[in-house]
């Protein structure tokens, strides 16, 4: 527990009453995703993404508008921007009109579309899974063929589906393989 002094008070008092970070409130939804709210309004987003030097990135509106290496350099850019005004307002979600099923079915025919296989795990390819698809207010997806799985969002479930193609890959069977020279 934190003790403030008369003397403390008087010289910080003005400066932690008008902190910014004493208004605002981070929701933990998990590890990676974090919800900032001022009141009971929801004024950015702060998500991981695999990026070496700047994982921590703010989003608001489904856009990302800063990158930080920490967690709480994240934090501190909407706080400062809060206080001072320059953080883009972000728009109220509307309840979403659509249901898991839904969007299961909009995943489903880009799917067919690609010649891709939805099963409840993922999306396959010729029986080796090359990613996954999802919505939760923003369109991502990962794609875990090449072993890398980064999040990517993205603007509709159609590029997500697109993202997971890779170009210039053929998908090569282990049997064909076998019949070729190691050299």
């Amino acid at each position: 527990m934190t003790y403030i002094t008369n003397t403390q008070q008087a010289l910080f008092g003005s400066f932690v009453k008008d902190s910014p970070s004493s208004e605002l409130t981070s929701v933990e939804i998990s590890f990676y995703d974090h919800e900032i709210h001022c009141g009971n309004e929801l004024i950015a987003r702060i998500t991981y993404q695999e990026d070496l030097t700047q994982p921590w990135v703010v989003m608001v509106n489904g856009e990302q508008i800063h990158r930080g290496s920490t967690w709480a350099k994240a934090w501190r850019y909407i706080c400062t921007h809060h206080k001072d005004g320059s953080l883009p307002v972000q728009e109220q979600e509307t309840p979403a009109a659509t249901t898991d099923n839904e969007i299961k079915c909009q995943i489903a025919q880009e799917c067919e579309k690609h010649g891709f296989e939805l099963l409840n795990d993922g999306i396959y390819s010729s029986d080796f899974k090359i990613g996954e698809v999802g919505y939760n207010g923003v369109w991502w997806y990962i794609r875990t063929l090449l072993g890398r799985e980064n999040k990517v969002f993205c603007q509709s479930v159609a590029d997500a589906v697109q993202g997971l193609t890779v170009v210039g890959v053929e998908s090569v069977l282990c049997e064909d393989l076998l019949d070729k020279p190691l050299i």
